[in-house]
Formats: structure tokens, sequence, C-alpha cells
């Protein structure tokens, strides 16, 4: 297998080959004046590729990437697969109003049509039991919860995991297990997509503990900022922040920051946040 790394991947790509012993090759990329993608493979592609490439702002990397395939499988590749250490379009798995599209099963259709397999950190699952509900080629999904427990466990004393909703229970549950932690999670009400209100409920018995808010996907963050307020406010108490992927819409990294949170990220999404790393656990699910 050789490894090619979309722009903007070519650390996790590099850190991955060197995991699994794999050579790679270079791209280049470029967009012509009417905005259209142009790719071209700088290299030997050999029989087996991996195209790394995390799918944050998929709508400017889709077309390119099935291009990419494309033009891999010209070069004599019999088998491409897809490291997309985070898989966007999961939000939309069901029609909420009438005449909405179900765009997670049409981009999976998509995906699935051109690419041999995939390996994802984490996906959002919400009303899907697994990725093979819609997508029809091979999947494997690995989890970041090992290298956040391992990155916890030597960096924080007496650390409270905190959980953004109930859905969240079981998974941040899962991390404070693996170290001997606590764990609770917010009372949430969502006022809109980007206004939250949240208590941190029976906080007064971790008084002495560092709050550890854990969310897969950090996106506009207004959850972890209104509980990072709080807790600094109301409780003197400085949280730290983690989340698997590292969106961060908008502003609300510097926001976070500015309410006094510590904010580690995953290395899913290249980020200046990145203090988490992934090589070792999607290089087990490249393996798989």
């Amino acid at each position: 297998m050789k490894f090619c790394a979309w722009p903007g991947n070519e650390a996790i790509c590099a850190s991955l080959a060197r995991a699994l012993g794999a050579a790679t090759f270079a791209l280049e990329t470029r967009h012509f004046p009417d905005g259209e993608s142009y790719v071209r493979i700088a290299g030997d592609c050999g029989d087996e590729v991996a195209i790394v490439c995390s799918l944050d702002h998929p709508d400017e990397k889709t077309v390119p990437l099935l291009v990419l395939a494309d033009a891999l499988r010209a070069e004599g590749a019999t088998r491409v697969g897809l490291i997309a250490p985070y898989l966007a379009y999961l939000r939309q798995d069901r029609q909420f109003k009438p005449g909405e599209a179900v765009s997670s099963r049409t981009f999976a259709k998509i995906i699935s049509a051109h690419l041999d397999w995939l390996v994802t950190v984490d996906p959002h699952l919400h009303r899907y039991k697994s990725l093979s509900e819609v997508y029809s080629i091979k999947t494997q999904v690995c989890h970041a919860a090992p290298a956040i427990a391992a990155w916890i466990k030597a960096n924080i004393e007496k650390p409270l995991l905190i959980g953004p909703d109930s859905e969240s229970a079981q998974w941040v549950g899962d991390i404070a297990a693996r170290i001997g932690a606590p764990s609770i999670t917010l009372e949430k009400t969502r006022k809109g997509d980007r206004e939250v209100e949240v208590s941190v409920p029976h906080i007064e018995k971790w008084q002495s503990h560092t709050p550890v808010l854990a969310d897969d996907i950090i996106s506009t963050g207004k959850t972890m900022l209104a509980a990072a307020k709080r807790l600094r406010d109301e409780h003197a108490l400085m949280p730290v922040c983690i989340g698997v992927h590292a969106i961060f819409a908008g502003d609300a990294y510097d926001e976070l920051l500015k309410a006094g949170a510590r904010v580690v990220t995953c290395n899913a999404i290249t980020h200046p946040s990145n203090g988490i790393d992934l090589t070792e656990v999607i290089a087990a699910g490249v393996r798989a």
C-alpha cells in the first residue's frame, strides 16, 4: 500500500505511512481560473492506494477527491481507499421537514461508488447504528477514547470528565473508566444552532477536581463555552476542553481561549489545538 495526502493532511499521512511501513507519493493540485480543480499524481502510485483526507469543508474537497480516485485507477491502482479521520455529512440522517434531502445517504452513495474502503474516527452516528447502514463499501471505525484517556492521565491531576449531554454519557464514561476518574453530563437547553443554556449538576462535590469538558465534535463550541463560563464565574474552576474533531466554526476557538479554557484536540483535523495523536489508533484501523 502507498499513501498520498490531500493538501492539509500531509503530517498525519506521513505519520501513518511511517507507522505502517508504507511509501508515500506526492500530488500536484491547483485550481483553474474558473474554479475547477486540477489534480496530478506526481509519482508511482502502485496497486493499492490510501488517500488521507479529513473531510472538514467537504464541499470544497469532495469533487477533487473523486477526480483523484479516478486518476489513480487510470495510473494502475486496483484498489483505492480513503482514510478520512473526520467524516462529514452525517448530520442530516432523516427528513425533519417535508422535502429535505437526507444528505448523509447521498454522500455515502457518492463515496461508495468511487472508493473501495473507508477508515474514519468516531463518526457522528446519531440515528444510524453503523456506517454499513449507508455505506456499501467496507468501513472501519476507529475510536479516540484510548488516546484521549492516555493524554488526560499524563497531563491532568484529579480530572472530572464532563459530557455535553445525556447522549455522550457512555462515551465520556468510557474515557473516565479507563483512568479511574468520575464523570457527569451537562444539563442543556438548546435555543437554536448557536445559542444554548447549560448547568453543571452537583459540581460542588467535585470542587477539588479539574473539569474536563469532552466532546466528539467542537463545531460552534457554544455548549463548551457556556459551560466553561459557568465553571469559571460561579465556581472559580478553569476547565480543559477536549475534542476529537476540531471544526471550530467562526471564532469558536478564540472564544474558548478568552473564557480561560485550555483547549486540546485530536489531530483528526489539522488545527493549532492538536495535542492528542491518533496515528496508532488509525493505523490499527487500516490494518483491520
